[in-house]
């Protein structure tokens, strides 16, 4: 059989985009069934507290409320409270701590937001009026709210608010090498919360049939949010159904199981009627997991020719309240997979402290500790360039791993890049920079350049499956096992089997986010999905290929049957049949096993995209206003499937890098309570802030998947926070203003501006 064709390096017209623009996309709030009731969750407006009192009896009597619960009514009817967390190994070799997270909340609230009652009532109207005749009685206790380790404590299990104590590297080593370097660099980096904010809130429905749970929720996979409530409701796994409709937007926020999706599915199973939440956008920016939340102080050492000696990390991450389902990995093991991100680093270490605060729970946000390891050394680099008095880009090409296959410091492969070269290719695009900063000063302003290289870590489960059916009316339906958030994975998973088997794509069914249809799979996020599942659908369009090559030289008593063009045929002869029509012999032979085939299969490593960003910004030093004025960016992907697709992806990553860099800030008080709890406060970019990006692409076959994708979904996000940091340092310079952090808003620098002017 020849190498199959598999939709590759060609524009792609989405063809989702049709339903999506027209308003026939079905979302969770769309597919709510007739008659259901609907949920409402009283929740803490305390950041710490005991619960003195909680008296539920006068909504129980209201007109319309068909169920209020509580934390003990759970209990007591078998619901198991606590919910699944990451817990890492720390130094000691001891797991970090692991405080219940109960879904709703028993005893005492640890933030403003947390769940502590539902009620459920015949319409969202009546529920939340039915919130304010619950009698409750809590009693204020002092919040911690900062990355410190301090009393009061939160948890019994973590005196002094201290989660973990995270060690990787050489400690002993980095210090000996710090110490006999001929140059020490440090700073320290904060990295803002931030919320993910996606279109569409989170929402879910849940129904019971008297035997079988239906959960239908906006998530990133099913079998997560299956096995919880498996778990915690008591059930057997075959007795709970998740499906995912279409979702609109996750960003990592959306991967994993929330309090609200256990309460309503036992409610659900308490009245026997479907019961459904949806999100406000304030709720949401209350109780959806936050993302970064860290400071990181850093030392780099060099040789007297500049180059890298030693790199140390030491960080103190906010875990929020709980931990999350994947929270104590990111800033540890995740961030650990790129620490010293392009550069050849001879020995070095990463120290993490976890901490709880009183705030929402931290979780997975576009990127999960990647990009708040490449923001923490492009920093650096930078900071570094501009005290040693060398260009930054040069200091950067010094220190580059230009040999492959190459074994970073993390202990990963990375198969192939040329890091050099995109490096070069970048700086080439600051051509008339001079020109522009000399304009900007003639008009008041303050011009700055800043750049970052970047480099990405396919993450998630390396396993795939991928199920392709044969049906009689001559199309096919594929069945993925990751969810769609918005990417394109319909066309693109549409195109791949028709270019590998001849079925127009407009033929080709996806059906993804149901676990009766789909048994198990890794999901979406880390950017695996095309690459991942992409590999899966290579391997089972290849298996059914040639199953019915063996099927038809046995039918037609012919040797070497092969499958070219869209066609099987045998040598010498004028047999011919299409895949259909293949199909169709086999039908009326009874081979319906040739019809449905599905494959598993296994990824030989991580892949590792990589690239390098270059922005501009022109600050207006009396209002301290900011604007991105260019921006360039240089990706290795390797193959591309979609390139019109991809970068898509990378202009909304940089979008989302620019809403942390510049608007976006997730703030509490001094007394704990969120600020920052609506659009009125929460300043979400607009396309406004954004200038045209100039993209390219610069591809390096990986070996680590047949298709030698790399994957692109969190890339530009990954770099962009290095880039428009440095820019914005660059800047201000310019003025005597020596350290920045992010947000950049324009009190923020006005105010910086101000200080340094003062001396």
């Amino acid at each position: 059989m020849e190498q199959l064709k598999f939709g590759m390096a060609q524009p792609l017209t989405r063809r989702e985009d049709v339903r999506f623009l027209t308003g026939r996309g079905r979302y969770v709030a769309d597919l709510v069934p007739e008659g259901a009731l609907w949920a409402a969750f009283l929740r803490s407006d305390h950041p710490h507290g005991q619960i003195l009192s909680l008296d539920v009896s006068a909504a129980r009597a209201l007109d319309g409320v068909h169920l209020v619960l509580m934390a003990e009514d759970l209990l007591a009817r078998g619901v198991k409270l606590g919910m699944k967390g990451e817990r890492i190994g720390t130094r000691s070799g001891a797991k970090g701590a692991g405080p219940e997270r109960p879904v709703l909340a028993r005893g005492r609230v640890r933030f403003v937001g947390e769940a502590i009652a539902i009620v459920v009532a015949d319409s969202p109207d009546l529920a939340r009026n039915a919130l304010e005749a619950i009698s409750i009685d809590i009693n204020p206790l002092d919040p911690s709210l900062h990355l410190i380790c301090e009393d009061p404590a939160i948890h019994p299990e973590a005196p002094q608010n201290r989660a973990f104590d995270f060690l990787f590297g050489d400690e002993m080593g980095t210090a000996a090498a710090l110490d006999a370097s001929a140059h020490r660099v440090a700073l320290e980096v904060v990295h803002n919360r931030v919320t993910a904010a996606p279109m569409e809130p989170r929402a879910a429905y849940a129904e019971w049939d008297g035997d079988r749970l239906h959960l239908c929720v906006n998530g990133q996979g099913v079998w997560v949010q299956r096995n919880e409530l498996s778990r915690m409701l008591g059930l057997q796994r075959d007795r709970v159904r998740v499906t995912n409709p279409d979702v609109g937007g996750g960003f990592g926020m959306k991967a994993m199981t929330y309090p609200e999706y256990v309460v309503i599915a036992e409610a659900a199973r308490a009245l026997g009627r479907p019961v459904a939440w949806i999100s406000s956008r304030t709720e949401g920016m209350l109780t959806d997991n936050a993302g970064r939340d860290l400071v990181a102080r850093v030392e780099l050492g060099f040789d007297a020719d500049h180059r890298i000696t030693a790199y140390k990390v030491d960080i103190v991450t906010n875990l929020g309240a709980y931990n999350s389902q994947f929270g104590q990995a990111i800033q540890t093991e995740l961030f650990a997979k790129v620490l010293t991100g392009v550069y050849k680093v001879p020995v070095g270490m990463l120290a993490v402290t976890g901490v709880y605060t009183n705030s929402t729970p931290i979780d997975a946000y576009r990127g999960a500790g990647r990009p708040e390891a490449i923001l923490t050394i492009e920093r650096a680099m930078d900071e570094a360039a501009r005290r040693l008095g060398v260009d930054p880009v040069a200091l950067r090409l010094k220190n580059v791993i230009r040999d492959f296959p190459a074994t970073t410091l993390e202990g990963e492969e990375i198969d192939g890049g040329d890091f050099a070269g995109l490096l070069e290719t970048v700086a080439a695009r600051s051509a008339g920079y001079a020109g522009r900063l000399e304009d900007s000063r003639a008009r008041g302003k303050l011009r700055g350049i800043g750049v970052a290289a970047y480099i990405e870590a396919i993450l998630g489960d390396p396993d795939e499956i991928a199920r392709l059916s044969l049906d009689e009316d001559g199309g096919a339906t594929l069945y993925v096992w990751t969810q769609s958030n918005g990417q394109g994975h319909e066309s693109v998973y549409s195109r791949m089997v028709a270019e590998a088997t001849g079925i127009p794509s407009d033929r080709v069914r996806i059906v993804e986010g149901d676990s009766d249809r789909i048994a198990r799979g890794g999901g979406t996020g880390g950017s695996r999905s095309v690459t991942v599942q992409g590999t899966a659908t290579r391997a089972t369009v290849t298996a059914m290929i040639r199953s019915f090559e063996e099927f038809l030289a046995d039918a037609w008593g012919l040797d070497g049957v092969s499958f070219a063009d869209h066609r099987f045929g045998a040598p010498g002869t004028n047999l011919r049949l299409t895949l259909t029509e293949a199909a169709a012999l086999a039908r009326a032979k009874g081979r319906t096993d040739l019809l449905d085939r599905a494959e598993k299969i296994t990824l030989d490593g991580r892949s590792f995209p990589n690239g390098v960003h270059l922005a501009e910004v022109e600050i207006d030093p009396e209002t301290g206003g900011l604007t991105l004025d260019r921006y360039s960016v240089v990706d290795d992907f390797g193959v591309l499937v979609a390139p019109n697709l991809v970068e898509g992806q990378v202009h909304g990553g940089i979008a989302q890098g620019f809403g942390q860099a510049v608007t976006e800030w997730l703030v509490q008080d001094d007394t704990g309570q969120v600020i920052t709890a609506s659009f009125m406060d929460y300043g979400m970019p607009r396309a406004s802030d954004m200038p045209m990006f100039s993209f390219a692409e610069q591809g390096i076959l990986t070996r680590t998947n047949p298709l030698g994708m790399k994957g692109c979904g969190e890339a530009g996000t990954v770099g962009a926070l290095g880039a428009i940091s440095n820019a914005v340092r660059d800047a201000l310079a310019l003025v005597g203003v020596s350290r920045v952090d992010m947000p950049f808003t324009p009190s923020r620098i006005w105010s910086w501006i101000d200080a340094a002017s003062r001396g």
